[in-house]
C-alpha cells in the first residue's frame, strides 16, 4: 500500500464494491522460503467480511492450511505508466498510477460438503453479468465430471479482519495537471488505460 494518505483517503464502502465487483485477485499466504502466492476468483459478502473461494486440491496453499492461517487478497485494478511531459508543468518524475485493494483476514478450510455451494454461487455470480445468455451451471455437467471435478478442488473462506486500498490517480498534483496527464494516459500503456484515465479525472 503507498503510505502518501492522499492516495489512502477513500473509504471502506469503496474498497468493497471494488473488490467485490473485480472478484478476482492473487491470494498470498507466508511460508518459510517464500510467500505462496495463488490467482483466485472469490465471492466476497456485501459488508466485506467474508470471501468464499475453492483451490485445487494439490495447491501448497491447500497443504498449509492445517489450521487458519493469515492472508491477503490483493485485488489489482487499471493502472498506467504517466510521464512528467503530461502535466505541462516543471520538476515532474515518472510515476505509475493504480489502484488496489487487499483484502486481509485468515483463510481456512471449510467442509467438503460446502463445496457445491460455493460453485454454484460462484458461477451464478459471473454469469449474470453475460445476460441475457442463458446462464451456465453445475446442473449442465454431467454427473461423472462433476464428481470428478469436486474431488480435485476444495473450498476456502477467508474471515476479513482488515480491507486496505491504494486508488494512486494523481491526487497530490494540481488539478489541471492531473486533468492534462489523464488526457494523455489514455494513449499510453498499462491495463484498462480508459478506466484509469475516468478515475483521475474525477480524483
Amino acid at each position: 500500500m503507498h503510505p502518501n494518505p492522499a492516495f489512502r483517503a477513500e473509504d471502506r464502502a469503496r474498497h468493497v464494491e471494488f473488490a467485490r465487483d473485480r472478484a478476482f485477485g492473487v491470494l498470498a499466504l507466508s511460508a518459510e522460503e517464500a510467500p505462496l502466492l495463488s490467482h483466485v476468483p472469490f465471492l466476497l459478502s456485501e459488508d466485506g467480511s467474508l470471501a468464499d473461494l475453492h483451490l485445487v486440491r494439490s495447491n501448497p496453499i491447500v497443504r498449509a492450511l492445517r489450521g487458519p492461517q493469515h492472508a491477503k487478497i490483493a485485488v489489482q485494478g487499471p493502472d498506467a505508466y504517466v510521464s512528467p511531459d503530461w502535466y505541462g508543468v516543471e520538476d515532474q518524475v515518472p510515476t505509475w498510477n493504480y489502484v488496489t485493494v487487499h483484502l486481509i483476514g485468515k483463510l481456512e478450510l471449510r467442509p467438503q460438503d460446502e463445496l457445491r455451494d460455493v460453485l454454484d454461487r460462484q458461477s451464478a455470480f459471473y454469469e449474470k453479468r453475460l445476460l441475457p445468455k442463458a446462464p451456465w451451471g453445475t446442473g449442465k455437467m454431467s454427473s461423472d465430471a462433476l464428481k470428478k471435478m469436486m474431488r480435485m478442488i476444495v473450498p476456502c473462506r477467508m474471515h476479513i479482519e482488515d480491507i486496505q486500498g491504494t486508488w494512486k490517480l494523481g491526487q497530490n498534483k494540481p488539478e489541471g495537471a492531473r486533468n492534462a496527464a489523464a488526457d494523455q494516459v489514455s494513449a499510453g500503456f498499462g491495463s484498462e488505460i480508459a478506466r484509469l484515465a475516468a478515475l483521475m479525472h474525477k480524483a
